[in-house]
């Protein structure tokens, strides 16, 4: 009998065990099942996991990849295998509500200077707000480091604190920012909430921006009336910037950043309040204000992270500009015509988590990475007969 209820006792731990594995485990696919969609056949490839919220990737010319974790961190993978160290020489990092250390990018002429640009929320007079600095990578260290922007004035606020890093052709930088949760800022223009900034690689404010010489306007501005920018890439032919905004609940945006306008939030917007679903502003469209190229509605996507295909791998997705969506955990991929989208599909749905980065690599693949306390980065191949 007490043999009986050991071995009960037993197999009672072992589901427990099991079924809390199955709970708390990663979303995922095998290896080898095949995802159909719309153009292509597909697997997808978990390369790294147990990253701690990661935010940001970056591919080194050697084949490295850097990655950022939300918490503080950024860390080398090398050869597949992520190093248990991260990367020494980081300033101080608030990770505190949607802060932390957030994108990376590197310097056009990384492989004559090696420098590494990161966005991360600093504190400051006022509390904290998003910063920009960049450092020489040597080895597993950052050396020479100097912040380059720091967001005015800060705030206690915990959340909206943007960020991308994207190089133009011409080697200018931009750094997208959130309204800090406390939007009428979007539209003061002697604040950085709530805009594009637009600088040198070095940080000096470039003499063309929309902005420079004009009274009660930032000169790092270079287009203002966003709410939380959290996806930025050139477009492949014209290279001109285009992002994406969360908007409140439902106007999620793509935009087209055109210097010096004023893109509306939050006196426009597709959106509307949280809980009561009141309206915001005073519609969706003002004169003399910017209207989204694309946007979602009644439902958020929550999108973070974006890329523009020009690869070799999925031949049907060639100029097709991909998404990731942290609600519903899924990607999403726009077809266009021009500036405008012709179609729309959502792929992954629940497979992976909640997907905060897109970037496709050096070798025409498109890796994904999800904003998840034990994270995965994650490969798509085609799986085409």
């Amino acid at each position: 009998m007490v043999l009986k209820r050991l071995t009960t006792s037993l197999l009672l731990v072992l589901t427990v065990f099991l079924v809390g594995f199955t709970l708390f485990r990663p979303p995922g696919v095998g290896a080898d099942e095949i995802i159909e969609t719309q153009e292509h056949q597909l697997r997808v490839i978990t390369l790294v996991e147990g990253l701690e919220h990661p935010w940001g990737l970056a591919f080194l010319p050697d084949g490295r990849m850097l990655v950022t974790e939300r918490p503080g961190r950024l860390r080398l993978i090398v050869d597949g295998e992520l190093k248990s160290e991260p990367v020494a020489g980081l300033p101080e990092i608030v990770a505190v509500g949607q802060g932390g250390l957030l994108d990376i990018a590197l310097h056009p002429r990384f492989t004559d200077n090696h420098l590494v640009y990161f966005s991360y929320a600093g504190r400051g007079e006022g509390g904290i707000g998003t910063e920009v600095a960049r450092g020489r990578l040597v080895d597993n260290r950052l050396e020479d480091l100097e912040v380059i922007f720091s967001m005015e004035p800060k705030s206690n606020a915990r959340q909206h604190f943007g960020s991308r890093l994207v190089f133009d052709r011409e080697g200018f930088l931009y750094i997208t920012l959130g309204d800090r949760g406390e939007m009428d800022r979007a539209q003061v223009t002697d604040d950085h909430a709530g805009s594009v900034i637009r600088l040198h690689d070095d940080g000096r404010v470039p003499e063309d921006n929309p902005f420079v010489g004009k009274p009660d306007f930032k000169p790092e501005i270079y287009t203002y009336g966003h709410r939380n920018i959290q996806g930025a890439a050139l477009h492949p032919e014209s290279g001109k910037l285009w992002t994406h905004e969360h908007g409140p609940q439902g106007g999620d945006e793509v935009n087209i950043i055109r210097a010096g306008r004023n893109y509306g939030w939050p006196v426009i917007t597709h959106g509307v309040q949280y809980v009561t679903g009141a309206r915001i502003g005073v519609g969706t469209e003002k004169e003399g204000m910017e209207s989204p190229l694309h946007y979602w509605v009644p439902v958020s996507i929550a999108p973070s992270g974006m890329a523009f295909y020009t690869g070799e791998r999925f031949p049907n997705w060639r100029g097709d500009l991909f998404i990731g969506a942290l609600r519903d955990r899924m990607l999403v991929r726009l077809r266009l015509d021009g500036e405008r989208v012709s179609e729309e599909e959502h792929m992954l749905e629940g497979t992976l988590g909640r997907i905060r980065d897109v970037r496709q690599g050096p070798d025409g693949y498109l890796y994904l990475l999800t904003d998840e306390r034990r994270g995965v980065l994650a490969r798509l191949e085609p799986a085409d007969p």
